[in-house]
């Protein structure tokens, strides 16, 4: 078989096997388990509010517990160590079935949320959270939380850090999911930091002291290097300067003056020819008007030559 089979099989069974026992020690306050193989056999640790239900009158009850898992499971010879809880208000577990089984009775969700929440605040947890999935009120179904304290999310601190239950309350309505999360107290966590006053380093971290003079005396090495990669890098640029200045060709100093002379008396033309043409212009102009004014003059004169032959006319 094929490793990511393996992989998938044996976490199938553990979960079957947690099913197993939450449904036959509920009543005990199953509170978790932990399965590891050995070569002498599968080695089970189970955690239980009530440790003598799971054992029973006379060890009756965990040898009907290892009979039904060599055969359900085919597990080879499991050996059980039951171990009791010492805080059933820090266990996820054992808090989700008390909380869906106060659902179950009639409990307010409300009431019974704030409730547990208290209780599991008050036995010392960093933080925790619950939350009612499903009809908790009403045919509508929704989702209610209730938070105190601090509590991780995602990440490995949520994987390693938080203990996790799940639980199932069976309602008239319908089933209400329960879950919780709790962060025991005692949790390191990856942004916890402590502030020390009046300490001396070599207390807190007797090699810092080492490390500083290394650190101070590479920082005193820095500025010679800078200094001497500066004269270079102005050595380079002195010589990149004179090249350049090799590299343009001497100019005669006659030619540039002919040249400069030229251009001055070509804009000189330019202008005097500018010049000229303004005062053609301005001449033609002038033509134009006189001879307007004359046209003028004779149709006035035949106006009035017009005028007295109409008015001789009249006094005939």
């Amino acid at each position: 078989m094929a490793d990511e089979h393996q992989f998938i099989e044996n976490g199938l069974q553990r979960s079957q096997i947690d099913e197993f026992f939450e449904e036959e020690l509920g009543r005990a306050g199953y509170g978790g388990m932990d399965v590891a193989k050995t070569p002498m056999g599968t080695q089970i640790v189970l955690k239980a509010e009530k440790p003598g239900m799971v054992i029973g009158k006379g060890g009756e009850n965990i040898r009907k517990v290892t009979t039904a898992l060599e055969d359900r499971f085919n597990l080879e010879d499991p050996q059980i160590d039951v171990q009791e809880v010492e805080e059933p208000d820090l266990n996820a577990r054992i808090v989700a079935d008390r909380l869906s089984n106060a659902l179950e009775r009639g409990w307010y969700f409300r009431k019974a949320g704030h409730t547990t929440i208290d209780r599991i605040m008050e036995a010392g947890a960093l933080g925790a959270e619950i939350v009612l999935s499903g009809k908790v009120t009403g045919a509508r179904s929704r989702v209610e939380k209730f938070n105190r304290g601090y509590i991780k999310h995602n990440g490995e601190p949520a994987e390693e850090v938080v203990d996790h239950g799940q639980g199932v309350a069976v309602m008239k309505l319908g089933t209400i999911g329960v879950d919780v999360k709790i962060i025991p107290p005692g949790a390191e966590l990856p942004d916890d930091f402590q502030i020390y006053d009046d300490m001396d380093p070599e207390e807190v971290v007797p090699d810092a002291v080492e490390a500083n003079e290394g650190v101070e005396e590479l920082l005193e090495a820095e500025p010679e290097e800078d200094e001497t990669a500066e004269a270079d890098e102005e050595d380079g640029d002195a010589e990149a300067d004179t090249d350049a200045d090799a590299d343009e060709p001497d100019l005669d100093e006659e030619v540039v003056e002919e040249v400069i002379e030229e251009e001055v008396e070509s804009e000189d033309a330019d202008a005097e020819a500018d010049d000229d043409s303004v005062e053609d212009i301005e001449e033609e102009l002038d033509e134009l008007e006189e001879d307007v004014e004359a046209e003028a003059e004779e149709l006035l004169d035949e106006m009035e030559a017009a005028d007295d032959e109409d008015a001789d006319e009249g006094d005939s």
